[in-house]
């Protein structure tokens, strides 16, 4: 069987058993599998089932990392390929079991080329990247010290399915995803009969106008260049359509590119919220839920993957990212810890159009898994040449 044979069959062994979380034990078990026989030291997690595998290059010097996430999502699949999720409500929407097999792709390629390291590689295969920080847990666990130090630099690719061309890569320097996080709401009112709402005092309404007054708030507070995006996820009120029920709930998820903008936006939402509410003569109660950091590339790394990529697979499938996507990634947890830079690599169906084909974590996405062998390709070529670097 061809390299890519090998990748393609591995990635739709994995799809067919998705697993959602920090408990992974059958994607675990084939990652195993497919690094057996291989001159790798190999540890498995404590808290999640996350594999760590060294590889000793044959000449000593510094160590990188590369990542590949593995969990998928409560998705229910809707795409009709004879490798479909075999686990009702679980699917690969977001292409990490691409990431896993492009990881074990470029193990099986720098074992080759072992002797030849000027230094080790540390493979990431983490669990719980959908929102379990999987990789804050590794980094506590110590995989960025797995080679005996600290990683001198680490690098992820990620696929999409939408909007890259299949088979290019693109990076940027800085911010290339968003920071998350959830934003709670309960408006608390009075509840009464819906015939006299004056009797009441409504949340279903002040809710409702805390929700638009958000999308103002974020067109009038913030640079344009340095934006925040608000989406309200859910609203959830009352039991019936003549009764004015007692409190009202949304949850929304905030985005943001800097440190300084992610605070701020913090403060001013409930502010908006308290106040449009006390000006009802209502309460409003907010809480957060903190998530990702902003993904941030060191402008050294990026420009180092910018010189690699093309090299790898030609500067007609190489693009400098022109702004960051509103996505997130616990990837940024390893890049606040250490230089590195995320790439993302154009996966879509083949036939399919970027700019309108299912994007990420829809029930529809699909990914071309021709792309894997050249990601493979690039993350091997980012650690070997890196090493050199050092």
């Amino acid at each position: 069987m061809t390299f890519q044979g090998e990748l393609e069959e591995l990635r739709r062994s994995i799809h067919r058993e998705p697993e959602i979380g920090l408990d992974l034990p059958r994607t675990q078990e084939k990652v195993l599998a497919a690094l057996d026989g291989l001159p790798l030291e190999i540890t498995t997690g404590t808290r999640l089932t996350s594999v760590t595998a060294v590889l000793r290059g044959g000449r000593p010097g510094p160590s990188v990392l590369l990542r590949g996430d593995m969990d998928a999502l409560p998705v229910q699949e809707r795409v009709p390929v004879d490798y479909r999720s075999t686990i009702d409500g679980a699917m690969h929407a977001c292409g990490h079991d691409l990431h896993t097999a492009m990881l074990v792709g470029a193990a099986r390629l720098l074992s080759e080329r072992r002797e030849h390291l000027a230094g080790d590689v540390v493979f990431m295969f983490q669990p719980g990247e959908e929102g379990q920080e999987g990789a804050k847990i590794m980094i506590d666990e110590g995989v960025l010290d797995a080679s005996g130090s600290r990683v001198a630099a680490a690098y992820g690719i990620h696929v999409f399915s939408a909007i890259v061309p299949s088979g290019w890569f693109v990076t940027k320097p800085g911010p290339i995803l968003a920071a998350a996080d959830t934003f709670n709401v309960t408006v608390r009112g009075r509840g009464g009969h819906g015939s006299t709402p004056h009797r009441a005092l409504d949340p279903v309404q002040v809710g409702c106008e805390i929700v638009s007054q958000l999308q103002t708030y974020t067109t009038r507070a913030f640079d344009v260049f340095d934006p925040v995006v608000i989406t309200v996820g859910q609203f959830h009120a009352g039991t019936a359509d003549n009764i004015i029920p007692d409190e009202a709930y949304f949850q929304a998820t905030i985005r943001a590119f800097s440190p300084e903008t992610r605070a701020k936006v913090k403060e001013g939402v409930v502010r908006l919220a308290t106040g449009v509410a006390e000006a009802h003569g209502l309460r409003a109660e907010c809480s957060f839920g903190i998530g990702y950091p902003v993904t941030v590339n060191d402008a050294a790394e990026a420009a180092f993957a910018a010189e690699v990529v093309p090299e790898v697979v030609g500067a007609d499938r190489y693009l400098t990212m022109p702004r960051p996507a509103t996505g997130s990634e616990d990837f940024s947890f390893v890049l606040d810890e250490v230089p590195g830079a995320f790439l993302v690599l154009g996966a879509h169906a083949k036939g399919a159009d970027p700019a309108t084909c299912a994007t990420n974590h829809s029930p529809e996405t699909e990914f071309d898994d021709s792309v894997m062998a050249d990601g493979s390709r690039v993350l091997a070529a980012l650690a070997e040449r890196r090493l050199l670097r050092t």
